[in-house]
């Protein structure tokens, strides 16, 4: 499956930022994992496979897809 970059809040480099699958349409988020153990609890359903990263608002809100 193909990547295209969205965009990021970083000015190094690093994360955060933000991907769209082509294919799918879905979004990618690369960012720190949160790792707040009180944060981590309130989660809901959560899968083995998953993990949360944490983002800035503003890199949704700046490059998220508007359709």
């Amino acid at each position: 499956m193909t990547l295209r970059f969205l965009g990021t809040t970083s000015d190094n480099g690093n994360c955060p930022t933000l991907y769209e699958v082509v294919e799918t349409g879905e979004i990618l988020v690369q960012g720190d994992r949160e790792i707040d153990p009180e944060h981590l609890a309130q989660l809901r359903d959560v899968k083995p496979s998953e993990t949360f990263v944490r983002i800035p608002r503003e890199l949704l809100t700046r490059f998220a897809p508007k359709e």
